[in-house]
């Protein structure tokens, strides 16, 4: 969220600033409302602070202008609620700014590639696709589970499921004992309140899973990426100085309808509505951010530099960023099958934007009360880097290598072959 004194300071700053979002908005009504929610707080205090002179007064002949005060303070208290719930409306809906080396571009076409790494592996018979390689050793089955839940889910079985599960737990080894995060097994559930303190709501409503309970205004979600509990852990909180950095990280299932991504990678793992995913989160002072982002980047490519996965950094557009993302770097993984890079992790700042719509602030070295900096990232999605470890590692009877690092996890199995 924005701070409506920034806004009103340098409207017509803030305003080209959002147009970088191709976002073209009428800033006169967010004013009209604002003068008019400190005119009335104006009012409403000077008419307050008349009804406790007259009652120190102790004056019985004004005891029916102090009711009459106290009539017109509760209009004003409703009119400034009013205000209020239409300021947060409009100010919730607005995105991010991006950061000044962000380039600017409607879509995904003007991202701009930052770095490649890895070998890109060479084959000499075509390479199958994940859901091929994975149909014929019986070990995915998207029909069981269209027949059990409904499309876009998978059954994953037998060694791909142990494969599946050593990626996690080798992810959060790595993180945990390496690159200094705090693991979180956290709720998978989410409040309104929750959702709105990330950016999912209100604007993101209809890609979320929303779940049913008696009490209709007790509104509750499956959680669409740990990124959302994990942050979440600082609403309403002030941070004392030495606790931060706050560094943590979760494996979840998440949860996602993908509304705006109809007839997109219909086919195989790619795009579910339920997958695994290691999530990376910091809390830090605001001036840390961008240095934090580079950091937490690292320590995603990290994953695919030890399993030995070639991969491109980019940076994102300013139309292809997050709601609330201020720098976004996407890392892609290379898919034979496919014979082009596809995402498997995104790493952003959000600046202040989410500690500010979620109240989490800290305490800086003047002393100061002052919102914090949020940072998420996969780290990374398990089931893409189990179709990217399928089709970068198979073998040309079908059969998969296990990477070097994930064989302890595997029972130091070499390889997954049909049974």
């Amino acid at each position: 969220m924005h701070n409506i004194k920034d806004i009103r300071n340098d409207p017509s700053k803030f305003k080209d600033s959002l147009k970088k979002r191709f976002l073209d908005l009428d800033l006169n009504k967010l004013l009209e409302l604002d003068e008019n929610n400190r005119k009335l707080i104006q009012e409403k205090e000077n008419l307050e602070k008349e009804k406790k002179e007259i009652s120190k007064s102790k004056n019985k002949d004004l005891f029916e202008k102090s009711k009459s005060i106290s009539k017109k303070i509760d209009v004003l208290e409703n009119k400034l609620k009013e205000i209020k719930v239409n300021l947060e409306n409009i100010l919730s809906s607005l995105p991010n700014i991006p950061y000044d080396d962000v380039p600017v571009g409607k879509d995904e076409s003007s991202n701009k590639e930052v770095s490649k790494s890895g070998s890109i592996p060479k084959f000499d018979f075509k390479p199958k696709s994940h859901f091929e390689l994975g149909e014929n050793l019986n070990m995915l089955d998207f029909d069981l589970a269209t027949k059990t839940t409904g499309s876009r889910f998978v059954f994953v079985k037998d060694k791909l499921a142990l494969l599946e599960r050593a990626i996690s737990n080798f992810m959060i080894d790595v993180h945990t004992n390496q690159n200094g995060y705090q693991e979180i097994s956290p709720p998978l559930i989410a409040s309104e309140s929750t959702m709105y303190g990330t950016g999912q709501l209100p604007k993101f409503e209809n890609d979320q899973f929303e779940i049913k309970f008696d009490d209709k205004n007790d509104r509750k979600f499956l959680i669409p990426t740990a990124e959302v509990i994990l942050t979440n852990m600082g609403k309403d909180r002030i941070f004392h100085l030495n606790e931060l950095p706050l560094r943590l990280v979760a494996s979840t299932p998440c949860f996602r309808k993908e509304a705006g991504s109809y007839g997109k990678d219909t086919k195989g793992m790619i795009r579910q509505h339920q997958f695994y995913k290691v999530e990376l989160v910091s809390i830090v002072e605001p001036h840390n951010c961008l240095i934090e982002l580079d950091r937490m980047t690292n320590c995603a490519t990290k994953i695919l530099d030890l399993l030995k996965l070639p991969y491109r950094k980019i940076i994102l557009s300013s139309g292809d960023m997050g709601f609330s993302a201020e720098k976004t770097f996407d890392i892609e993984v290379w898919l034979p099958a496919e014979n082009k890079y596809r995402e498997i992790s995104s790493c952003s700042s959000c600046g202040s934007f989410q500690a500010r719509r979620m109240k989490s602030r800290y305490k800086n070295k003047k002393n100061e009360t002052v919102f914090l900096g949020t940072l998420n990232g996969s780290g990374l999605a398990v089931g893409r880097t189990l179709i990217a470890i399928l089709e970068n590692y198979q073998q040309s009877d079908g059969s998969i290598k296990i990477p070097e690092v994930l064989k302890p996890y595997m029972n130091n199995l070499d390889k997954i072959v049909k049974k």
